[in-house]
C-alpha cells in the first residue's frame, strides 16, 4: 500500500498516479480505477506514451544531450576550486532497465488500454445506482469501495487464499483523492470531524484484502487540507510507503533563485519495513522533482556553488538562511548518480 500525499494543487501527484497505470497496463497487470472526482474513463485516457524497445534510450539521450550543454555553459562560471569536487548526475545520461519509460508529452494508444482488462469505480454512478449504507462508523462511499473492491478480488482470480486455476495475474488498484470531501469524509473540514474514524478503518480493511490477495494499491490523500495531524498520522501507520510532494507553484521557493532548476520537494515520510518491528530512514532526505520536456524525474537535491553576480548581498544571505533548511545530509548526499526517471 501505497500512499501520496497531494501536492497543494494536485499536478504532480496526479502524474504518479497515472505513471503507476500505465505501468499496469503495459505489464499486462488489471486495473481497478477508483475516483470521487475524475471518471476512471478519462483519467486512463490521460495516461502517458510509453517508450517500448529501444525509443527510450533515444529520447532519454536527447534529453540528456540538452542537460549537457547546460552544464557545459554552467562549468565555465563555476570557480576552479569547485572543479574537483563530486557533482551530482542530475540528467540520465547513462540508463538502466529498470522498469519502462513514459513521454507525458503524448497519450497512450487505445489499443494498449484494451489489450488488459479493467474495473472503474466512479463514487457518483455507484451511490445512484444503490442506496446508502453505513455500518462499522464507515460512511456509504467507503462501504461500497470495498464491497466493489472484494468482489473483484474474489471473481477475478486474485484470492491467494484460493488456489487458482488459471495463470496468474497482479491486480494494481489506484485510488484517487481518498479521504477528500467528495468521499463524504469531514476530515478537510474541521480540526475535529465527526466521522474521525471512517477513512482510518477503511484502510484496515484495505490492508487486510492486500495482504491476502495478489494486488498493490496506491492511493493519493490530500494531506494539506487535513487539519487533524493525528489522522495523517494513522493513515501514514497504515500504509507501507508514504511519500509526500511539495510543489513550488504559489510558493517563495517559485522565484527563489535556490531552486530555480527544479519544480517541488519530495520527502519521504515512510519506506516499506521488512523483517522489522520500527520502521526504516531512508538515508537519502534531500529530493527533489522536475517536469522536464517529456519526462519527469526525481533527483537528489543540491545547493549551487556559488551564485551569480547578478544576485544582491542581502539576496545571498536570505538563500544561505534558506539553505540551512534543507537536512544536513544535502552536501554528503551529492556522491553517484543517483535520480529516478519515469
Amino acid at each position: 500500500l501505497v500512499s501520496t500525499e497531494e501536492d497543494k494543487y494536485g499536478l504532480y501527484s496526479n502524474l504518479l498516479f497515472k505513471y503507476f497505470l500505465a505501468e499496469g497496463i503495459v505489464c499486462g497487470h488489471e486495473l481497478f480505477v477508483a475516483s470521487a472526482k475524475e471518471h476512471p474513463d478519462n483519467i486512463l485516457k490521460e495516461l502517458p506514451a510509453p517508450l517500448l524497445d529501444d525509443t527510450h534510450g533515444k529520447e532519454l539521450g536527447d534529453e540528456a544531450a540538452a542537460v549537457k550543454s547546460e552544464d557545459f555553459q554552467d562549468s565555465m562560471k563555476i570557480a576552479w576550486r569547485y572543479q574537483n569536487l563530486p557533482k551530482v548526475e542530475a540528467s540520465p545520461t547513462t540508463y538502466t532497465k529498470f522498469g519502462h519509460y513514459y513521454d507525458i508529452s503524448k497519450k497512450m494508444p487505445p489499443e494498449l488500454l484494451k489489450s488488459i482488462k479493467w474495473h472503474s469505480f466512479y463514487l457518483h454512478e455507484e451511490l445512484s445506482s444503490q442506496p446508502e449504507m453505513k455500518a462499522c462508523n464507515m460512511n456509504s462511499a467507503y462501504m461500497k469501495l470495498l464491497q466493489s473492491l472484494q468482489r473483484i478480488i474474489s471473481q477475478g482470480g486474485f484470492d491467494g487464499s484460493d488456489p487458482q486455476k488459471k495463470p496468474k495475474n497482479v491486480l494494481r488498484i489506484g485510488i484517487q483523492s481518498l479521504g477528500s470531501l467528495l468521499w463524504g469524509d469531514d476530515i478537510c473540514c474541521s480540526e475535529t470531524p465527526e466521522d474521525a474514524h471512517s477513512l482510518t478503518k477503511f484502510l484496515y480493511v484495505l490492508r487486510g484484502l492486500l495482504r491476502k490477495s495478489l494486488s498493490a494499491c496506491i492511493i493519493t490523500v490530500p494531506a494539506h487540507l487535513i487539519q487533524n495531524k493525528a489522522i495523517m498520522e494513522r493513515v501514514t501507520n497504515l500504509s507501507d510507503m508514504v511519500v509526500g510532494l511539495e510543489s513550488f507553484i504559489g510558493s517563495e521557493r517559485e522565484t527563489n533563485p535556490l531552486y530555480k532548476d527544479y519544480h517541488g520537494l519530495v520527502h519521504v515520510r515512510q519506506i516499506p519495513r521488512l523483517n522489522s518491528l520500527i520502521c526504516d530512514v531512508s538515508d537519502t532526505k534531500d529530493l527533489a522533482f522536475r517536469l522536464k520536456r517529456k519526462l519527469f524525474t526525481i533527483e537528489r537535491l543540491h545547493l549551487p556553488p556559488d551564485l551569480s553576480d547578478g544576485v544582491s548581498r542581502a539576496s545571498k544571505q536570505e538563500l544561505a538562511g534558506s539553505a540551512k533548511l534543507l537536512s544536513s545530509g544535502c552536501g554528503a548526499m551529492a556522491i553517484g548518480k543517483k535520480h529516478l526517471d519515469f
